[in-house]
């Protein structure tokens, strides 16, 4: 990718995923599910060729401060790359759902 390379970040509600998109090619995306009021983001994925690049990180920032702005729900970091995300960024860690497990 040059610097000149064009970067488009979208939320594609009917897909349920956020995209980043460079020069018109899907680059990563992150998948999500809704349950109520959570949401729960269960797949990154970024272009073998492009990963190392940040892309991932990229989307799913984009996605945490889109879910933040735009809604009350909360998140449920189903992928792991999503959980590291969450585990690198603990300022952020009010948006996570809290459950208790009982049986």
């Amino acid at each position: 990718m040059t610097d000149s390379a064009s970067k488009v970040l979208a939320h594609e509600p009917d897909a349920r995923r956020y995209t980043l998109m460079i020069d018109g090619e899907l680059a990563a995306l992150v998948d999500y599910a809704i349950n109520g009021n959570a949401i729960s983001f269960h797949h990154t994925y970024t272009q073998p060729n492009l990963r190392g690049h940040g892309y991932a990180g990229e989307v799913v920032t984009f996605a945490v401060n889109d879910v933040e702005a735009t809604s009350e729900r909360r998140i449920v970091p189903m992928c792991w790359y999503v959980a590291q995300w969450f585990d690198e960024h603990p300022e952020r860690q009010g948006l996570l759902v809290r459950t208790a497990l009982s049986h």
